[in-house]
């Protein structure tokens, strides 16, 4: 994905002359090419995501367009605030792409961690949210909102689905219908999803952006039986869920990066075994709820 971003920003770059690549010392040498073509629209601002993040939205408010790309904790959490006021509160045009998702940077330790971003973003009015489960469905999603009026995060995986679907910014996508539970799944997830449903007679939603959430095609889909699959701190949708759902009766069970700190070491695949996010431990959550 992160070879991705660099293309597709690269061609944004060539093509609109408002768009801006703000760096926080994070990716420099994969922008070479930005940095020799747009000198002027291409800054590696350093270690100040806070000031970045203020910068980018004084360039908002005089029509540029900004890309701002560093690893999650330091875009999210470090930047909270900044977020929050300069560009939810003025609902200003500005993306936001961040890398390492929950733990991909799992030897660097709990500095490099960040499960809590989709959580903390949700609780800021304006903010647009994705989490693309391809590279080619990073591109798809960046080219149809980078100038859509509104902040947006992009949330990117070293670890991708084994192919691609066709997405659309706000929608939902079916994958398969069943009857016996609806399997709501995010981003880089699916692969894990559909190898632990392969026998199963379940519905699987398929969303690649969860704000706005798609209510429309859960209402069509769903059995009283809802799982939730979601590669950051479980339970972040739960009250979209239960808001698109309200007056229906229904059970709702959460898949997710448990609330708490991960403080034994290992590769991110070690941590997705231990915490039962791999194919297997999936398949034998739903089967339990089943």
């Amino acid at each position: 994905m992160r070879k991705e971003l660099v293309k597709s920003i690269e061609k944004i770059q060539d093509i609109d002359d408002n768009a801006v690549l703000l760096l926080g010392d994070i990716g420099v040498f994969g922008f070479r090419n930005s940095f020799n073509k747009h000198p002027n629209r291409t800054y590696n601002i350093g270690i100040l995501e806070q000031s970045t993040i203020s910068l980018a939205a004084g360039m908002a408010t005089i029509g540029l367009i900004p890309f701002v790309h560093t690893i999650a904790p330091f875009l999210v959490e470090r930047g909270l605030e900044q977020l929050k006021v300069d560009f939810g509160y003025q609902n200003l045009n500005g993306n936001f792409i961040s890398v390492g998702a929950s733990y991909d940077y799992a030897a660097l330790g709990g500095t490099h961690h960040c499960a809590g971003d989709v959580a903390q973003l949700l609780t800021i009015p304006n903010m647009e949210i994705i989490i693309p489960g391809t590279s080619n469905e990073f591109n798809q999603l960046i080219n149809q909102t980078y100038n859509n009026g509104s902040p947006t995060y992009f949330r990117l995986t070293e670890y991708e689905n084994n192919f691609d679907n066709i997405v659309s910014f706000g929608k939902g996508n079916l994958i398969k219908s069943g009857s016996k539970a609806t399997i709501i799944c995010v981003g880089n997830l699916l692969n894990n999803v559909l190898e632990a449903t392969e026998n199963l007679d379940v519905t699987i939603l398929y969303y690649t952006t969860i704000n706005p959430f798609d209510s429309e095609i859960l209402l069509s889909n769903f059995n009283e039986k809802i799982i939730l699959v979601e590669p950051y701190y479980e339970g972040g949708l739960n009250y979209k869920i239960n808001k698109t759902l309200k007056g229906f009766k229904y059970e709702l069970i959460n898949i997710g990066v448990p609330h708490k700190f991960l403080t034994n070491y290992g590769t991110k695949l070690e941590h997705d075994i231990n915490l039962s996010l791999n194919a297997d431990g999936i398949k034998k959550t739903i089967e339990e709820c089943l």
